[in-house]
């Protein structure tokens, strides 16, 4: 049984704290907030003690791990703090992405991490559903081959004005993981973004890419459309075969490369992930279940290298905005 905290406790906090109530291998003993009306409101909702600061939940409670899910400027300033305090007291941690909005803080808590073999992951939950683990399996046995070109694109609408990146930085670490998850690491980048009507941000974004292995990459992002309709899609295509997942958990479909046949895995009715809170549940489950297995920090699916690997790409894409040419990501 893994012993839980959850720091942070808004709507995404509270989503954590419900879910880890949900696990068969995970207890739920303290919640904590700054705001002690947001602790306690979420202490009596998940049957667990309320805190008001790390060190306090940390000194009174015997935990294994806690879930940092607070929020900040471009949804990332301030997951620093806590995650180090957290790791400072031996505890592994799971981020909500993006796993801060500045590298400098990111490097520091991901060689933390590792300098303590603690096992530090971010909510990449894109990459935890059947249909995207479907289609990696498809790449693992051989059916799409060489890789060619990726493309990738997620549209919401979040009118909520910040900075100018907030659109870059808050959106796409899902993207950008995405597209790491299939085709490894991005070398470089070029970008280009508009204003979209009424709008002071960068609300949509179009992103040129170079895999180090020689694919070729395309993601676009807006925060402009309607979710009204699907909300994401995303094609690899090589040599030998190409798929499309459609909604992250929807709809895998695989096409092999001169044949008329194509294989379709589609979410069943019943059984299935029925929302978008499922990939929560997926990917708090996979954590738990990791620390349950003893898996090495190293090996954890969705770490917070990989949400510091995201987050370089984001910071190579906005010096191409700036400077209008390609840009090397930062190893």
């Amino acid at each position: 049984m893994i012993r839980v905290g959850v720091i942070g406790l808004g709507p995404i906090g509270n989503r954590h704290a419900k879910i880890y109530n949900e696990l068969e291998n995970a207890d739920l003993l303290g919640v904590c907030d700054v705001n002690q009306a947001r602790a306690d409101a979420a202490g009596v909702a998940h049957g667990a003690r309320a805190f008001y600061s790390v060190q306090e939940m940390v000194d009174a409670v015997d935990l294994d791990m806690v879930s940092v899910t607070t929020g900040g400027q471009e949804y990332g300033s301030d997951h620093y703090a806590p995650t180090m305090e957290a790791l400072r007291a031996g505890l592994h941690v799971l981020g909500e992405k993006p796993i801060s909005n500045e590298i400098g803080p990111a490097e520091e808590m991901v060689t933390l991490a590792r300098e303590k073999r603690l096992c530090y992951g971010i909510n990449m939950n894109h990459r935890f559903t059947p249909a995207a683990r479907l289609a990696k399996q498809w790449m693992d046995d051989g059916r799409v081959g060489d890789l060619l070109f990726m493309n990738m694109s997620m549209w919401i609408m979040n009118p909520r004005e910040s900075s100018p990146w907030f659109q870059i930085k808050a959106l796409h670490p899902h993207t950008v993981d995405i597209m790491r998850y299939y085709c490894g690491e991005i070398e470089c980048v070029q970008c280009f973004v508009l204003k979209g009507p009424g709008r002071s941000i960068y609300s949509t974004a179009q992103f040129n890419m170079r895999f180090k292995n020689g694919c070729l990459g395309h993601l676009t992002g807006s925060y402009d459309i309607e979710r009204g309709h699907p909300m994401e899609r995303c094609e690899v295509a090589g040599v030998k075969g190409r798929f499309v997942v459609d909604d992250m958990f929807r709809e895998a479909t695989l096409y092999p490369a001169g044949e008329m046949e194509k294989r379709v895995y589609s979410n069943p009715i019943f059984g299935g992930m029925g929302d978008f809170e499922d990939t929560f549940r997926n990917r708090l489950s996979r954590f738990v279940d990791q620390l349950e297995e003893g898996v090495q920090p190293e090996d954890i699916d969705g770490s917070g290298l990989d949400g510091l690997r995201a987050q370089k790409v984001l910071a190579a894409a906005i010096e191409s905005v700036k400077t209008e040419s390609v840009v090397y990501v930062e190893d």
